[in-house]
């Protein structure tokens, strides 16, 4: 399979991470009795995204708040946090798949807001749930070659209007059980906001390092998660299967490129739901103690889930600690990165 891609960092490291939860919580519950015409008419039981997907509830923003505003709290947060002034960013990468509009960039709202210099470079990197991970990647690679002293990694989610849309079109009179299916994975989406700050590790001792990792693309499953402002449509069998195959290869990869990561402390994944949560578990070995889990609460937040349960951890990681950071996008690619706590 091609798309393979090893990569090592010398001198970068975490600096912060910081999470921002979307207030508004509505329950699982709530969305069967949104779904309850439809789910009587095709004879589906209440319960299914709880019992199925594990999750029990997931958050919006209030009104009159917007993604961009989580991510520019967490973008704040993360600063002050790390102790860099927005003058001294000189990359801002948003990494958010939820926008308004094609152009321009979130980017841009998110840099004017946080008041970054004119001379830090800005852009939307856009690559599904891994979409975070990316960025680190990116921003390493400027920090190491000295075109950057720091970056700050955001992203911000909204799941409620592809969520009310899919509401809408389930309960049409000619919606079908395979339509339920199709669109099941909507329903576990969940709005929040991460941001990190990214800088060299050679000035600031002490910093979490980040080590690197393996990348890996399967590009021939591109069609089974397709998602837009409309909604989301995913081949749930054909994704785990496909998804599961990649991880696997990238793991053993890892193995034959020198990384070890059988006893890691904590295993960071991208969130999604039980079944794909413990087919990577069983897949690879990994212990389950070890594995957090935050999908219940927030669901599945797209590029922010993984970063805001890093943040959740970092209360707890210890100076020594190794952390794997894991997560599969949509298309399908996967990104496995170390980070020395």
């Amino acid at each position: 399979m091609s798309g393979n891609f090893n990569f090592q960092h010398t001198n970068t490291a975490l600096l912060s991470v910081k999470s921002v939860e979307a207030p508004v919580v509505v329950s699982s519950p709530e969305f069967d009795e949104r779904l309850a015409p439809s789910l009587k008419r095709l004879r589906l039981s209440k319960g299914l995204l709880e019992r199925v997907a594990g999750v029990s509830e997931r958050r919006w923003w209030a009104p009159g708040t917007s993604f961009e505003d989580g991510a520019i709290e967490a973008g704040a947060k993360a600063m002050a946090e790390a102790g860099v002034e927005p003058s001294q960013i000189g990359l801002l990468i948003n990494t958010s798949v939820t926008r308004r509009n094609l152009e321009p960039s979130v980017a841009v709202k998110i840099h004017h807001n946080l008041g970054l210099p004119s001379s830090a470079l800005n852009f939307d990197l856009a690559n599904a749930c891994l979409g975070f991970v990316n960025g680190i990647t990116m921003a390493s690679n400027m920090i190491e070659s000295g075109q950057i002293d720091y970056a700050l990694i955001v992203a911000g989610e909204d799941s409620q209007g592809v969520q009310e849309a899919t509401f809408g079109r389930l309960n049409r009179e000619d919606s079908t059980r395979q339509d339920y299916l199709r669109e099941f994975a909507t329903l576990t989406l969940g709005s929040g906001a991460a941001a990190a700050v990214i800088g060299r590790a050679a000035d600031h001792p002490g910093s979490h390092r980040i080590l690197g990792g393996v990348s890996r693309a399967g590009t021939e499953h591109h069609e089974l998660c397709v998602g837009s402002e409309g909604g989301m449509y995913t081949d749930t069998k054909g994704l785990l299967e496909g998804g599961l195959e990649l991880v696997v290869t990238a793991w053993h990869e890892a193995q034959a490129n020198g990384w070890d990561w059988q006893g890691m402390d904590r295993y960071v994944t991208h969130q999604v739901s039980n079944s794909y949560t413990n087919a990577i578990i069983k897949a690879v070995d990994l212990d389950r103690e070890r594995v957090p889990i935050t999908f219940p609460r927030w669901g599945n937040v797209g590029p922010a889930s993984l970063p805001m349960t890093l943040a959740q951890e970092s209360k707890t990681l210890t100076p020594g600690d190794r952390v794997l950071c894991m997560g599969v996008g949509s298309g399908l690619n996967t990104t496995m990165m170390e980070i020395a706590w």
